[in-house]
């Protein structure tokens, strides 16, 4: 079962490494009526939340750069940034470097016992690396339909 956990994570990266391949750089920071967020804080938001479930909740240090908390955490919006969020191209690359941290260190681990059990936003609590892992694949799915939904506004 740990193989096809793996897998999937494969196949819900890749679709996100291909959509951010083909976002033109110019549309990343619209942010359509109705929309708080942008297409590039989306895609920071998935590498930060990513690394924090996989990485942060477990005691485990984050491998992101700073800048990524403080342009994607939960809470965080286009509208209060103050410099210069990283670009498409350096997000593509984090999400790929991410991906294989991944790859490296949570076979074996999926049943590890975070330090502390973890809540979420929405109030979920977790307490399992696993738990944290597989929640992310639909965090992921998530904020993947939010660039698709501002893209087509934009692009309409």
């Amino acid at each position: 079962m740990e193989q096809k956990i793996f897998e999937h994570m494969q196949t819900v990266r890749g679709i996100t490494e291909k959509s951010i391949q083909q976002i033109p750089e110019e549309l990343a920071d619209i942010i359509p009526k109705g929309f708080s967020n942008n297409i590039r804080w989306n895609f920071g938001h998935i590498a930060y939340i990513q690394e924090k479930l996989v990485f942060g909740v477990s005691g485990d240090k984050m491998a992101l750069p700073e800048a990524y908390e403080v342009f994607f955490s939960a809470g965080t919006k286009p509208a209060n940034w103050i410099g210069t969020p990283p670009s498409l191209a350096a997000i593509s690359d984090e999400l790929v470097a991410q991906k294989q941290r991944i790859e490296n260190s949570l076979p074996g681990n999926l049943q590890k016992r975070l330090p502390e059990p973890f809540t979420n936003k929405s109030g979920i609590t977790f307490h399992t690396l696993g738990e944290t892992f597989l929640f992310s694949f639909y965090h992921e799915a998530l904020h993947m339909e939010s660039i698709k939904r501002i893209y087509r506004t934009i692009k309409h």
